[in-house]
């Protein structure tokens, strides 16, 4: 990304920061410099944690690397989009009498990864993308123009913990599967018709054990060549293709 483009989603100094913080504005991250202590350290650290906004730590040279101006040793990204509540978008689909289709992405940190998969959701019709607060690819201009502009369509929620709000969701009825190598059964053979969260997880480790653990069914997506397995753009498009080759079956 150019620096003229991280410019235009970067807020810097320590009032600005606070402001945006205090009124409410979406923000994805907040990088604080590495050393800072005193009132503003607590300040900062406390609107973070009241806001659900990641906090990181950093070098003070890696502040004068994203910004020209002042920074006082805080920088934040301003979200490109905004992020929805989970329960609203939820109240939505059963007032349509729709019947939900959610998807989790358990640590997508590729940016390209994050958009491809965005781009087939929004087309397969899915509700809601859920994103962990913490360890996910930053939705950026990147991750949006990958998407199509699909990330300014789709419902995108962030939450504290993937495992309780999956649990939740089981709660509620909604079923949970994931994609696993070591499963028997083949996607195809999968019921995908009811209330569905479909997880995807990191290009390279796959789902995460603490979700594989908890999840309805497993299944796995057969392959003819040698690979070890699908890209997880890939292997998330055909899922969703599938549930919507059932639903419309």
């Amino acid at each position: 990304m150019r620096r003229e483009e991280q410019d235009q989603n970067i807020i810097f100094g320590r009032h600005p920061v606070l402001d945006a913080l205090n009124a409410g504005q979406e923000i994805d991250r907040v990088i604080l410099q590495q050393g800072t202590r005193g009132e503003f350290e607590k300040e900062i650290r406390h609107a973070c944690r009241r806001s659900d906004v990641l906090l990181q730590v950093a070098p003070k040279e890696r502040l004068d690397r994203l910004v020209r101006g002042n920074h006082q040793g805080v920088v934040a990204y301003a979200a490109l989009i905004q992020y929805q509540p989970l329960d609203d978008v939820l109240a939505s689909v059963f007032e349509r009498g729709e019947t939900p289709l959610l998807l989790m992405l358990d640590s997508i940190t590729d940016v390209r990864n994050l958009g491809a998969i965005a781009r087939s959701a929004e087309c397969s019709g899915v509700h809601a993308l859920i994103l962990p607060a913490k360890g996910s690819a930053q939705i950026n201009a990147e991750a949006i123009k990958t998407s199509a502009g699909a990330l300014h369509n789709l419902p995108v929620c962030r939450v504290n913990s993937l495992v309780s709000t999956m649990q939740r969701l089981q709660d509620s009825g909604v079923k949970a599967l994931a994609g696993d190598l070591q499963a028997e059964h083949l996607l195809f053979e999968t019921d995908l018709t009811g209330p569905l969260l479909l997880i995807a997880g990191s290009e390279g480790e796959g789902v995460s054990q603490a979700l594989l653990s908890r999840i309805n069914e497993r299944f796995i997506i057969p392959q003819a060549g040698t690979t070890n397995s699908f890209n997880v753009s890939v292997a998330t498009g055909i899922m969703l293709y599938e549930v919507m080759r059932q639903r419309r079956g």
